[in-house]
Protein backbone atom coordinates (compact mmCIF):
# COMPACT_ATOMS: atom_id res chain seq x y z
CA UNK A 1 0.00 0.00 0.00
CA UNK A 2 2.94 3.07 -0.65
CA UNK A 3 0.45 4.54 -2.67
CA UNK A 4 -1.47 4.93 0.77
CA UNK A 5 1.65 6.06 2.31
CA UNK A 6 2.11 8.72 -0.63
CA UNK A 7 -1.06 10.13 -0.90
CA UNK A 8 -1.03 10.80 3.18
CA UNK A 9 -3.72 10.57 5.50
CA UNK A 10 -6.14 12.81 4.61
CA UNK A 11 -5.57 11.54 0.91
CA UNK A 12 -6.23 8.04 1.57
CA UNK A 13 -9.50 8.87 3.56
CA UNK A 14 -10.82 11.10 0.65
CA UNK A 15 -10.43 7.87 -1.52
CA UNK A 16 -12.23 5.93 1.09
CA UNK A 17 -14.98 8.54 1.18
CA UNK A 18 -15.76 8.21 -2.22
CA UNK A 19 -18.82 9.49 -3.30
CA UNK A 20 -18.91 11.15 -0.03
CA UNK A 21 -15.98 13.28 -0.33
CA UNK A 22 -17.67 16.27 -1.21
CA UNK A 23 -19.51 16.44 1.84
CA UNK A 24 -16.38 16.99 3.86
CA UNK A 25 -15.28 19.52 1.38
CA UNK A 26 -18.40 21.62 2.01
CA UNK A 27 -18.45 20.83 5.70
CA UNK A 28 -14.80 22.18 5.72
CA UNK A 29 -16.00 25.21 3.90
CA UNK A 30 -18.74 25.79 6.37
CA UNK A 31 -16.39 25.78 8.72
CA UNK A 32 -14.34 28.18 7.47
CA UNK A 33 -16.94 30.83 6.91
CA UNK A 34 -18.78 30.30 10.34
CA UNK A 35 -15.34 31.29 11.93
CA UNK A 36 -15.14 34.29 10.15
CA UNK A 37 -18.81 35.19 10.68
CA UNK A 38 -18.20 34.58 14.87
CA UNK A 39 -15.05 37.03 14.61
CA UNK A 40 -17.61 39.78 13.87
CA UNK A 41 -18.93 40.38 17.44
CA UNK A 42 -15.20 40.74 18.56
CA UNK A 43 -14.88 43.64 15.78
CA UNK A 44 -18.27 44.69 17.51
CA UNK A 45 -17.38 44.59 20.87
CA UNK A 46 -14.35 47.09 19.73
CA UNK A 47 -16.71 49.31 18.16
CA UNK A 48 -19.21 49.60 21.16
CA UNK A 49 -15.84 50.69 23.13
CA UNK A 50 -14.52 53.05 21.12
CA UNK A 51 -17.99 54.72 20.83
CA UNK A 52 -18.19 54.39 24.73
CA UNK A 53 -14.90 56.00 25.45
CA UNK A 54 -15.13 58.87 22.16
CA UNK A 55 -18.55 60.38 24.35
CA UNK A 56 -17.54 59.46 27.57
CA UNK A 57 -19.32 60.13 29.89
CA UNK A 58 -22.17 61.45 28.25
CA UNK A 59 -23.02 57.68 27.43
CA UNK A 60 -26.23 58.79 25.63
CA UNK A 61 -24.33 60.73 22.98
CA UNK A 62 -23.26 56.38 21.84
CA UNK A 63 -26.28 56.09 19.23
CA UNK A 64 -24.93 52.70 17.21
CA UNK A 65 -24.39 50.56 20.24
CA UNK A 66 -27.82 48.94 19.63
CA UNK A 67 -26.80 48.38 15.73
CA UNK A 68 -23.36 46.99 16.97
CA UNK A 69 -25.43 44.62 19.23
CA UNK A 70 -27.78 43.37 17.00
CA UNK A 71 -25.20 42.94 14.13
CA UNK A 72 -22.82 40.88 16.81
CA UNK A 73 -26.26 38.93 17.84
CA UNK A 74 -26.63 38.05 14.06
CA UNK A 75 -23.49 37.10 13.29
CA UNK A 76 -23.16 34.76 16.31
CA UNK A 77 -26.01 32.80 14.90
CA UNK A 78 -25.28 32.93 11.57
CA UNK A 79 -21.50 30.71 12.63
CA UNK A 80 -23.65 28.53 15.03
CA UNK A 81 -25.85 27.62 12.14
CA UNK A 82 -23.26 27.43 9.91
CA UNK A 83 -21.10 25.35 12.12
CA UNK A 84 -23.82 23.29 12.57
CA UNK A 85 -24.40 22.77 8.96
CA UNK A 86 -20.72 22.10 8.37
CA UNK A 87 -20.43 19.77 11.20
CA UNK A 88 -23.81 17.63 10.02
CA UNK A 89 -21.95 17.05 6.26
CA UNK A 90 -18.29 16.27 8.02
CA UNK A 91 -20.27 13.44 10.22
CA UNK A 92 -21.88 12.12 7.55
CA UNK A 93 -18.53 11.62 5.48
CA UNK A 94 -16.97 10.48 8.49
CA UNK A 95 -19.62 7.98 8.91
CA UNK A 96 -19.41 6.68 5.46
CA UNK A 97 -15.77 6.55 5.40
CA UNK A 98 -15.33 4.81 8.56
CA UNK A 99 -18.14 2.18 7.14
CA UNK A 100 -15.96 2.01 3.96
CA UNK A 101 -13.08 1.20 5.46
CA UNK A 102 -14.71 -1.87 7.57
CA UNK A 103 -16.06 -2.71 4.62
CA UNK A 104 -13.25 -3.31 2.51
CA UNK A 105 -11.06 -4.47 5.57
CA UNK A 106 -13.58 -7.35 5.51
CA UNK A 107 -13.25 -7.66 2.35
CA UNK A 108 -9.89 -8.02 1.58
CA UNK A 109 -9.78 -10.42 4.52
CA UNK A 110 -12.29 -12.80 2.92
CA UNK A 111 -10.02 -13.30 -0.06
CA UNK A 112 -6.93 -14.03 2.61
CA UNK A 113 -6.06 -18.03 3.39
CA UNK A 114 -8.19 -19.43 5.71
CA UNK A 115 -4.88 -20.50 7.58
CA UNK A 116 -3.86 -16.45 7.68
CA UNK A 117 -6.40 -15.82 11.08
CA UNK A 118 -4.84 -19.25 12.43
CA UNK A 119 -1.70 -16.41 13.29
CA UNK A 120 -3.70 -13.37 13.57
CA UNK A 121 -6.05 -13.26 16.95
CA UNK A 122 -9.43 -12.40 16.48
CA UNK A 123 -9.04 -8.88 19.27
CA UNK A 124 -6.34 -8.02 17.27
CA UNK A 125 -8.00 -7.57 13.74
CA UNK A 126 -11.02 -6.22 15.35
CA UNK A 127 -8.58 -3.59 16.46
CA UNK A 128 -6.85 -3.14 13.15
CA UNK A 129 -9.93 -3.10 11.30
CA UNK A 130 -13.18 -1.77 13.35
CA UNK A 131 -11.55 0.20 15.92
CA UNK A 132 -8.98 1.86 13.22
CA UNK A 133 -11.42 2.93 11.24
CA UNK A 134 -13.47 4.32 14.32
CA UNK A 135 -10.27 6.52 15.07
CA UNK A 136 -11.06 8.13 11.35
CA UNK A 137 -14.31 9.75 12.61
CA UNK A 138 -12.76 12.52 14.88
CA UNK A 139 -10.24 13.30 12.33
CA UNK A 140 -13.05 13.83 9.55
CA UNK A 141 -16.24 14.88 11.67
CA UNK A 142 -14.38 17.17 13.91
CA UNK A 143 -10.94 17.67 12.88
CA UNK A 144 -10.96 19.12 9.31
CA UNK A 145 -13.63 21.16 9.66
CA UNK A 146 -12.10 22.51 12.72
CA UNK A 147 -8.32 22.78 10.63
CA UNK A 148 -10.35 25.26 8.04
CA UNK A 149 -12.16 27.18 10.41
CA UNK A 150 -8.96 27.47 12.55
CA UNK A 151 -6.88 28.39 9.61
CA UNK A 152 -9.08 31.23 7.97
CA UNK A 153 -9.11 32.20 12.01
CA UNK A 154 -5.46 32.41 11.77
CA UNK A 155 -5.28 34.40 8.92
CA UNK A 156 -8.03 37.10 10.20
CA UNK A 157 -6.71 36.85 13.78
CA UNK A 158 -3.34 38.13 12.46
CA UNK A 159 -4.61 40.94 10.32
CA UNK A 160 -7.04 41.78 13.22
CA UNK A 161 -4.11 41.52 15.64
CA UNK A 162 -1.88 44.04 13.32
CA UNK A 163 -4.72 46.42 12.68
CA UNK A 164 -4.81 48.64 15.70
CA UNK A 165 -1.66 48.12 17.44
CA UNK A 166 0.86 46.15 16.14
CA UNK A 167 2.76 46.28 19.19
CA UNK A 168 -0.29 44.67 21.50
CA UNK A 169 -1.43 42.40 18.93
CA UNK A 170 2.30 41.08 18.71
CA UNK A 171 2.60 40.25 22.25
CA UNK A 172 -0.66 38.29 21.93
CA UNK A 173 0.86 36.74 18.89
CA UNK A 174 4.04 36.12 20.64
CA UNK A 175 1.87 33.60 22.94
CA UNK A 176 0.67 31.98 19.79
CA UNK A 177 3.98 31.50 18.48
CA UNK A 178 5.55 29.68 21.88
CA UNK A 179 1.93 27.32 22.37
CA UNK A 180 2.01 26.25 18.59
CA UNK A 181 5.88 25.43 19.27
CA UNK A 182 5.19 23.49 22.49
CA UNK A 183 2.48 21.73 20.84
CA UNK A 184 5.09 20.61 17.67
CA UNK A 185 7.60 19.56 20.07
CA UNK A 186 4.83 17.68 21.91
CA UNK A 187 3.47 15.54 18.40
CA UNK A 188 6.25 16.35 16.09
CA UNK A 189 10.03 14.55 14.81
CA UNK A 190 10.59 11.74 16.80
CA UNK A 191 7.80 11.71 19.50
CA UNK A 192 5.44 10.96 16.38
CA UNK A 193 7.16 7.49 16.60
CA UNK A 194 6.71 7.40 20.30
CA UNK A 195 2.99 7.33 19.52
CA UNK A 196 3.12 4.78 17.54
CA UNK A 197 4.82 2.20 20.01
CA UNK A 198 2.06 3.56 22.26
CA UNK A 199 -0.76 2.19 19.93
CA UNK A 200 1.72 -1.00 19.32
CA UNK A 201 1.29 -1.82 23.23
CA UNK A 202 -2.49 -0.92 22.91
CA UNK A 203 -2.65 -3.19 20.16
CA UNK A 204 -1.24 -6.12 22.16
CA UNK A 205 -2.90 -5.03 25.01
CA UNK A 206 -6.17 -6.09 22.94
CA UNK A 207 -4.80 -9.59 21.50
CA UNK A 208 -3.62 -10.38 25.23
CA UNK A 209 -7.11 -9.68 26.83
CA UNK A 210 -8.96 -11.44 23.98
CA UNK A 211 -6.93 -14.78 24.19
CA UNK A 212 -7.01 -14.85 28.08
CA UNK A 213 -10.99 -14.21 28.26
CA UNK A 214 -11.38 -17.22 25.67
CA UNK A 215 -8.93 -19.26 27.79
CA UNK A 216 -10.06 -18.81 31.02
CA UNK A 217 -12.27 -22.57 31.14
CA UNK A 218 -9.18 -24.13 30.42
CA UNK A 219 -7.23 -21.52 33.03
CA UNK A 220 -9.92 -22.55 35.79
CA UNK A 221 -9.86 -26.12 34.74
CA UNK A 222 -5.86 -27.05 35.41
CA UNK A 223 -5.83 -24.31 38.05
CA UNK A 224 -2.99 -22.14 36.08
CA UNK A 225 -4.49 -18.84 36.93
CA UNK A 226 -1.15 -16.87 37.31
CA UNK A 227 0.92 -18.76 34.80
CA UNK A 228 -2.04 -17.83 32.15
CA UNK A 229 -1.98 -13.93 33.51
CA UNK A 230 1.61 -13.65 32.92
CA UNK A 231 0.92 -13.16 29.20
CA UNK A 232 -1.58 -10.60 29.96
CA UNK A 233 0.01 -9.17 32.81
CA UNK A 234 3.19 -8.27 30.70
CA UNK A 235 1.05 -6.70 27.97
CA UNK A 236 -0.49 -4.70 30.56
CA UNK A 237 2.42 -3.60 32.21
CA UNK A 238 4.16 -2.76 28.53
CA UNK A 239 1.06 -0.49 27.82
CA UNK A 240 1.36 1.35 31.16
CA UNK A 241 4.76 1.71 30.63
CA UNK A 242 4.54 3.30 27.25
CA UNK A 243 1.32 5.49 28.55
CA UNK A 244 3.33 6.64 31.66
CA UNK A 245 6.18 7.52 29.85
CA UNK A 246 4.32 9.52 26.80
CA UNK A 247 2.65 11.31 29.36
CA UNK A 248 5.47 12.12 31.58
CA UNK A 249 8.29 12.59 28.84
CA UNK A 250 6.59 13.56 25.92
CA UNK A 251 3.63 15.57 26.94
CA UNK A 252 4.01 17.23 30.36
CA UNK A 253 6.43 19.67 30.00
CA UNK A 254 5.57 20.89 26.20
CA UNK A 255 1.51 20.76 27.11
CA UNK A 256 2.52 22.64 30.56
CA UNK A 257 4.03 25.51 28.18
CA UNK A 258 0.95 25.36 25.63
CA UNK A 259 -1.40 25.96 28.55
CA UNK A 260 0.29 28.49 29.73
CA UNK A 261 0.78 30.59 27.33
CA UNK A 262 -2.20 29.90 25.61
CA UNK A 263 -4.33 30.49 28.64
CA UNK A 264 -1.98 33.71 29.52
CA UNK A 265 -1.84 35.86 26.56
CA UNK A 266 -2.87 38.88 28.71
CA UNK A 267 -0.58 38.04 31.05
CA UNK A 268 1.77 39.19 28.14
CA UNK A 269 -0.38 42.23 26.55
CA UNK A 270 -0.38 43.97 30.61
CA UNK A 271 3.40 45.02 30.42
CA UNK A 272 3.38 45.76 26.90
CA UNK A 273 0.40 48.31 27.73
CA UNK A 274 2.04 49.83 30.65
CA UNK A 275 5.04 50.34 28.78
CA UNK A 276 3.11 52.47 25.75
CA UNK A 277 0.39 53.86 28.14
CA UNK A 278 2.88 57.31 28.81
CA UNK A 279 3.06 57.50 25.33
CA UNK A 280 -0.54 57.52 24.61
CA UNK A 281 -0.84 60.16 27.47
CA UNK A 282 1.53 62.63 25.82
CA UNK A 283 0.14 62.34 22.68
CA UNK A 284 -3.20 62.63 23.69
CA UNK A 285 -4.73 59.32 22.63
CA UNK A 286 -5.47 57.93 25.92
CA UNK A 287 -8.73 57.28 24.82
CA UNK A 288 -7.41 55.00 21.51
CA UNK A 289 -5.32 53.60 23.20
CA UNK A 290 -7.71 52.23 26.31
CA UNK A 291 -10.23 50.80 23.38
CA UNK A 292 -6.93 48.99 21.79
CA UNK A 293 -6.53 47.75 25.05
CA UNK A 294 -10.20 46.34 25.67
CA UNK A 295 -10.14 44.44 22.67
CA UNK A 296 -6.87 42.83 22.74
CA UNK A 297 -8.16 42.00 26.11
CA UNK A 298 -11.08 40.42 24.59
CA UNK A 299 -9.52 39.27 21.47
CA UNK A 300 -6.70 37.52 23.29
CA UNK A 301 -9.22 34.65 24.32
CA UNK A 302 -10.36 33.54 20.51
CA UNK A 303 -6.16 32.74 20.57
CA UNK A 304 -6.78 30.19 23.49
CA UNK A 305 -10.00 28.67 21.24
CA UNK A 306 -7.88 29.04 18.07
CA UNK A 307 -5.07 26.67 19.55
CA UNK A 308 -7.11 24.08 21.66
CA UNK A 309 -8.36 23.00 18.37
CA UNK A 310 -5.80 23.15 16.58
CA UNK A 311 -4.04 20.85 18.88
CA UNK A 312 -6.95 18.46 18.85
CA UNK A 313 -6.89 18.21 15.49
CA UNK A 314 -3.03 17.47 15.33
CA UNK A 315 -3.58 14.77 18.20
CA UNK A 316 -6.48 13.53 15.62
CA UNK A 317 -4.60 14.22 12.80
CA UNK A 318 -2.17 11.86 14.52
CA UNK A 319 -4.74 8.97 15.44
CA UNK A 320 -6.16 8.64 12.01
CA UNK A 321 -2.54 8.32 10.48
CA UNK A 322 -1.79 5.46 13.04
CA UNK A 323 -5.17 4.15 12.37
CA UNK A 324 -4.63 4.11 8.96
CA UNK A 325 -1.29 2.39 9.40
CA UNK A 326 -2.92 -0.55 11.05
CA UNK A 327 -5.65 -0.70 7.99
CA UNK A 328 -3.08 -0.93 5.53
CA UNK A 329 -0.96 -4.16 7.70
CA UNK A 330 -4.63 -5.46 7.10
CA UNK A 331 -4.94 -4.79 3.47
CA UNK A 332 -1.08 -5.93 3.11
CA UNK A 333 -2.26 -9.29 3.95
CA UNK A 334 -1.55 -11.80 1.12
CA UNK A 335 -4.49 -13.01 -0.58
CA UNK A 336 -4.78 -16.21 -2.38
CA UNK A 337 -4.15 -15.59 -6.09
CA UNK A 338 -7.07 -16.84 -8.33
CA UNK A 339 -6.94 -18.26 -11.76
CA UNK A 340 -7.66 -16.17 -14.96
CA UNK A 341 -8.72 -19.54 -16.81
CA UNK A 342 -10.30 -21.54 -13.84
CA UNK A 343 -11.23 -25.52 -14.25
CA UNK A 344 -13.53 -27.29 -12.94
CA UNK A 345 -12.71 -30.96 -11.24
CA UNK A 346 -13.16 -34.20 -13.15
CA UNK A 347 -14.12 -36.38 -10.27
CA UNK A 348 -13.82 -36.18 -6.21
CA UNK A 349 -10.14 -37.49 -6.15
CA UNK A 350 -7.89 -35.89 -3.92
CA UNK A 351 -4.02 -36.61 -4.63
CA UNK A 352 -0.92 -34.84 -3.17
CA UNK A 353 2.16 -34.56 -5.93
CA UNK A 354 5.23 -34.23 -3.77
CA UNK A 355 4.08 -31.44 -1.80
CA UNK A 356 6.60 -29.39 0.46
CA UNK A 357 5.06 -26.55 2.77
CA UNK A 358 6.81 -24.49 5.12
CA UNK A 359 5.17 -22.11 7.56
CA UNK A 360 6.52 -18.23 7.79
CA UNK A 361 9.46 -18.14 10.07
CA UNK A 362 10.11 -21.88 10.32
CA UNK A 363 13.12 -23.35 10.13
CA UNK A 364 11.93 -26.73 9.44
CA UNK A 365 9.23 -27.58 6.29
CA UNK A 366 5.93 -28.75 7.74
CA UNK A 367 5.73 -31.06 4.92
CA UNK A 368 8.40 -32.19 2.95
CA UNK A 369 7.77 -33.70 -0.86
CA UNK A 370 4.32 -35.57 0.27
CA UNK A 371 2.52 -37.63 -2.41
CA UNK A 372 -0.16 -40.06 -1.92
CA UNK A 373 -3.75 -40.64 -3.43
CA UNK A 374 -7.26 -40.37 -2.08
CA UNK A 375 -9.16 -42.22 -5.01
CA UNK A 376 -13.14 -40.94 -5.17
CA UNK A 377 -15.21 -42.22 -3.11
CA UNK A 378 -12.49 -43.97 -0.73
CA UNK A 379 -11.73 -43.04 3.20
CA UNK A 380 -7.94 -42.23 3.68
CA UNK A 381 -6.46 -41.26 7.59
CA UNK A 382 -4.02 -39.42 8.43
CA UNK A 383 -2.05 -40.55 11.52
CA UNK A 384 1.02 -39.97 13.53
CA UNK A 385 2.97 -38.58 16.56
CA UNK A 386 1.66 -34.64 17.31
CA UNK A 387 3.45 -32.56 14.82
CA UNK A 388 3.83 -35.06 12.43
CA UNK A 389 1.85 -32.61 9.72
CA UNK A 390 -1.38 -34.09 9.61
CA UNK A 391 -3.31 -30.90 9.94
CA UNK A 392 -1.39 -29.28 7.82
CA UNK A 393 -1.70 -31.59 5.17
CA UNK A 394 -5.57 -31.57 5.32
CA UNK A 395 -5.59 -27.59 5.42
CA UNK A 396 -4.17 -27.28 1.79
CA UNK A 397 -7.23 -29.73 0.64
CA UNK A 398 -9.51 -26.63 0.98
CA UNK A 399 -6.77 -23.70 -0.04
CA UNK A 400 -6.19 -22.65 3.61
CA UNK A 401 -2.41 -22.37 3.12
CA UNK A 402 -0.72 -22.57 -0.51
CA UNK A 403 2.06 -25.36 -1.30
CA UNK A 404 5.50 -24.18 -1.15
CA UNK A 405 6.46 -26.86 -4.17
CA UNK A 406 4.51 -29.48 -5.64
CA UNK A 407 0.65 -29.30 -5.50
CA UNK A 408 -2.63 -30.67 -4.09
CA UNK A 409 -5.23 -31.47 -6.90
CA UNK A 410 -8.62 -32.14 -6.61
CA UNK A 411 -10.30 -33.92 -9.39
CA UNK A 412 -7.06 -33.81 -11.35
CA UNK A 413 -6.99 -30.03 -11.29
CA UNK A 414 -4.56 -28.06 -8.93
CA UNK A 415 -6.45 -26.24 -6.13
CA UNK A 416 -4.44 -23.28 -7.75
CA UNK A 417 -6.60 -23.73 -10.78
CA UNK A 418 -10.08 -24.00 -9.21
CA UNK A 419 -12.14 -20.92 -9.06
CA UNK A 420 -12.06 -20.79 -5.17
CA UNK A 421 -16.26 -20.83 -4.70
CA UNK A 422 -16.09 -24.07 -6.76
CA UNK A 423 -12.92 -25.04 -4.53
CA UNK A 424 -15.59 -24.51 -1.29
CA UNK A 425 -17.84 -25.88 -2.45
CA UNK A 426 -16.56 -29.17 -3.40
CA UNK A 427 -15.21 -29.54 0.23
CA UNK A 428 -16.61 -29.47 3.28
CA UNK A 429 -14.14 -29.90 6.68
CA UNK A 430 -15.05 -30.28 10.50
CA UNK A 431 -12.62 -29.59 13.00
CA UNK A 432 -12.11 -30.08 16.33
CA UNK A 433 -13.04 -26.79 17.48
CA UNK A 434 -15.48 -25.64 15.72
CA UNK A 435 -17.17 -22.61 16.78
CA UNK A 436 -20.87 -21.92 16.64
CA UNK A 437 -22.31 -18.60 16.20
CA UNK A 438 -24.10 -16.93 18.58
CA UNK A 439 -27.29 -17.16 16.27
CA UNK A 440 -30.12 -20.08 16.57
CA UNK A 441 -29.23 -23.20 15.63
CA UNK A 442 -31.41 -22.96 12.37
CA UNK A 443 -29.00 -20.36 11.56
CA UNK A 444 -26.40 -22.34 12.63
CA UNK A 445 -26.68 -24.91 10.45
CA UNK A 446 -27.52 -22.65 7.33
CA UNK A 447 -24.81 -21.18 7.60
CA UNK A 448 -23.30 -23.84 5.26
CA UNK A 449 -25.99 -23.03 2.69
CA UNK A 450 -28.28 -19.93 3.00
CA UNK A 451 -30.58 -20.47 0.60
CA UNK A 452 -31.41 -23.67 2.40
CA UNK A 453 -35.41 -24.58 3.21
CA UNK A 454 -36.04 -24.91 7.14
CA UNK A 455 -37.08 -28.46 6.37
CA UNK A 456 -33.69 -29.43 5.15
CA UNK A 457 -31.90 -28.16 7.70
CA UNK A 458 -34.00 -30.26 10.00
CA UNK A 459 -32.96 -33.09 8.02
CA UNK A 460 -29.29 -31.94 8.48
CA UNK A 461 -30.20 -32.07 11.68
CA UNK A 462 -31.91 -35.33 12.08
CA UNK A 463 -28.97 -37.24 10.18
CA UNK A 464 -25.88 -35.45 12.47
CA UNK A 465 -28.41 -37.28 15.97
CA UNK A 466 -29.21 -33.78 17.25
CA UNK A 467 -32.99 -34.67 17.81
CA UNK A 468 -32.31 -34.87 21.57
CA UNK A 469 -30.30 -31.77 21.65
CA UNK A 470 -33.46 -30.04 20.11
CA UNK A 471 -35.69 -31.86 22.25
CA UNK A 472 -34.10 -30.15 25.46
CA UNK A 473 -34.17 -26.87 23.97
CA UNK A 474 -36.31 -24.12 25.06
CA UNK A 475 -37.43 -22.90 21.45
CA UNK A 476 -35.87 -26.07 20.04
CA UNK A 477 -34.02 -25.30 15.98
CA UNK A 478 -35.03 -21.71 16.89
CA UNK A 479 -32.86 -21.80 20.22
CA UNK A 480 -30.77 -18.66 20.42
CA UNK A 481 -26.70 -20.41 21.14
CA UNK A 482 -24.46 -18.77 24.00
CA UNK A 483 -27.59 -16.32 24.80
CA UNK A 484 -30.54 -16.43 27.67
CA UNK A 485 -27.94 -19.08 29.56
CA UNK A 486 -28.45 -21.98 26.29
CA UNK A 487 -24.96 -23.14 25.81
CA UNK A 488 -24.23 -26.73 24.63
CA UNK A 489 -21.51 -29.22 25.38
CA UNK A 490 -18.24 -29.94 23.38
CA UNK A 491 -20.05 -32.89 21.65
CA UNK A 492 -23.16 -31.06 21.22
CA UNK A 493 -21.87 -28.44 19.39
CA UNK A 494 -19.48 -30.46 17.34
CA UNK A 495 -22.89 -32.65 16.12
CA UNK A 496 -24.37 -29.31 15.22
CA UNK A 497 -21.03 -28.74 13.59
CA UNK A 498 -21.33 -31.94 11.57
CA UNK A 499 -25.11 -31.42 10.60
CA UNK A 500 -23.76 -28.22 9.07
CA UNK A 501 -21.23 -30.20 7.26
CA UNK A 502 -24.06 -32.50 6.31
CA UNK A 503 -26.02 -29.76 4.52
CA UNK A 504 -23.70 -28.33 2.71
CA UNK A 505 -23.61 -31.42 0.53
CA UNK A 506 -20.23 -31.82 -0.35
CA UNK A 507 -18.60 -34.56 -2.41
CA UNK A 508 -15.06 -33.98 -0.39
CA UNK A 509 -15.03 -34.17 3.75
CA UNK A 510 -12.18 -33.55 5.73
CA UNK A 511 -12.49 -34.21 9.53
CA UNK A 512 -10.30 -32.97 11.76
CA UNK A 513 -10.16 -35.06 15.01
CA UNK A 514 -13.70 -34.38 15.36
CA UNK A 515 -14.45 -36.54 18.36
CA UNK A 516 -11.32 -34.98 20.33
CA UNK A 517 -14.24 -32.90 22.98
CA UNK A 518 -16.94 -35.49 22.59
CA UNK A 519 -18.03 -37.72 25.76
CA UNK A 520 -19.01 -41.33 25.05
CA UNK A 521 -22.60 -41.15 24.52
CA UNK A 522 -21.77 -38.01 22.29
CA UNK A 523 -19.00 -39.98 20.62
CA UNK A 524 -21.38 -42.87 19.69
CA UNK A 525 -23.84 -40.23 18.21
CA UNK A 526 -21.08 -38.37 16.37
CA UNK A 527 -20.01 -41.54 14.33
CA UNK A 528 -23.29 -42.49 13.67
CA UNK A 529 -23.78 -39.19 12.17
CA UNK A 530 -20.07 -39.68 10.46
CA UNK A 531 -21.63 -42.28 9.09
CA UNK A 532 -24.57 -40.65 7.44
CA UNK A 533 -22.04 -37.62 6.48
CA UNK A 534 -19.36 -39.83 4.49
CA UNK A 535 -21.90 -42.00 2.65
CA UNK A 536 -20.92 -41.61 -0.98
CA UNK A 537 -18.33 -39.31 -0.21
CA UNK A 538 -14.67 -38.71 -0.79
CA UNK A 539 -13.05 -38.68 3.21
CA UNK A 540 -9.39 -37.70 4.75
CA UNK A 541 -9.89 -38.16 8.25
CA UNK A 542 -7.34 -37.43 10.53
CA UNK A 543 -7.69 -39.17 14.50
CA UNK A 544 -5.73 -39.95 17.34
CA UNK A 545 -8.40 -42.28 18.48
CA UNK A 546 -7.03 -45.44 16.31
CA UNK A 547 -10.02 -47.25 16.71
CA UNK A 548 -12.17 -45.28 14.38
CA UNK A 549 -10.19 -45.65 11.54
CA UNK A 550 -9.43 -48.82 11.15
CA UNK A 551 -11.74 -49.82 8.37
CA UNK A 552 -10.36 -46.91 6.64
CA UNK A 553 -8.93 -47.92 2.32
CA UNK A 554 -5.81 -46.58 3.29
CA UNK A 555 -4.25 -44.81 6.02
CA UNK A 556 -1.37 -42.44 5.43
CA UNK A 557 1.61 -42.67 8.32
CA UNK A 558 3.15 -38.61 8.98
CA UNK A 559 6.37 -38.19 10.57
CA UNK A 560 8.08 -35.10 11.13
CA UNK A 561 6.50 -33.84 7.16
CA UNK A 562 7.01 -37.18 5.60
CA UNK A 563 4.93 -39.88 4.72
CA UNK A 564 6.90 -43.12 6.36
CA UNK A 565 4.47 -45.48 6.13
CA UNK A 566 1.19 -46.38 3.73
CA UNK A 567 -1.56 -49.46 3.64
CA UNK A 568 -4.81 -50.63 5.16
CA UNK A 569 -4.62 -51.41 9.59
CA UNK A 570 -4.15 -55.33 8.89
CA UNK A 571 -1.25 -54.48 6.80
CA UNK A 572 0.54 -51.92 8.86
CA UNK A 573 -0.09 -53.98 12.28
CA UNK A 574 1.71 -56.75 10.46
CA UNK A 575 5.08 -54.70 8.91
CA UNK A 576 5.86 -53.58 12.41
CA UNK A 577 6.56 -49.67 11.99
CA UNK A 578 6.13 -46.76 13.44
CA UNK A 579 1.75 -46.86 13.36
CA UNK A 580 1.87 -50.80 14.14
CA UNK A 581 3.51 -49.28 17.45
CA UNK A 582 1.12 -46.59 18.15
CA UNK A 583 -1.83 -49.38 17.71
CA UNK A 584 0.08 -51.22 20.09
CA UNK A 585 0.34 -48.02 22.22
CA UNK A 586 -3.34 -47.04 21.66
CA UNK A 587 -4.70 -50.68 22.75
CA UNK A 588 -2.77 -50.52 26.19
CA UNK A 589 -4.18 -47.19 26.89
CA UNK A 590 -7.52 -48.47 25.94
CA UNK A 591 -7.63 -51.20 28.85
CA UNK A 592 -5.69 -49.16 30.87
CA UNK A 593 -7.39 -49.51 34.52
CA UNK A 594 -7.11 -48.24 38.20
CA UNK A 595 -6.19 -51.01 40.30
CA UNK A 596 -7.50 -50.81 43.70
CA UNK A 597 -4.28 -51.63 46.78
CA UNK A 598 -4.56 -53.02 49.97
Amino acid sequence: MTKERKEGTVSTLMRYAGGHKWLTVAGCALSAIAMVANMVPYVCIWLVARDLIAVAPDWGQATQIGLYGWVAFGFAVLGIVLYFLGLMCTHLAAFRTASNIRKQGMAHLMNTPLGYFDNHASGLLRRRVDGAAAETETLLAHNLADISGTAVMLVATIVLLFVFDWRMGLSVFAAAIISVAAMFKMMGGKNYGIMQEYQTALDGLSKAGTEYVRGIPVVKVFQQTVYSFKAFKEAIDHYSERAAYYEGHVCRGPQSINLTFTEAAFALLVPVALLLAPGALESGDFAGFVTNFAFYAVFSAVISTALAKVMFAASGMMLADDALSRVREVMNAPTLPVAENPQAPSDNSVEFRGVTFSYDGADVPALEDVSFTVPAGSTVALVGPSGGGKTTAASLIPRFWDTSEGAVLVGGVDVRDMDPHVLMDNVAFVFQNDRLFKASILENVRAARPDATREEALAALAAAQCDDILAKLPDGVDTLVGSDGTHLSGGEQQRIALARAILKDAPIVVLDEATAFADPENEVLIQKAFARLTEGRTVIMIAHRLSTIVGADEIIVLDRGHVVEKGTHDALVASDGLYARMWADYQQAATWKIKEVA
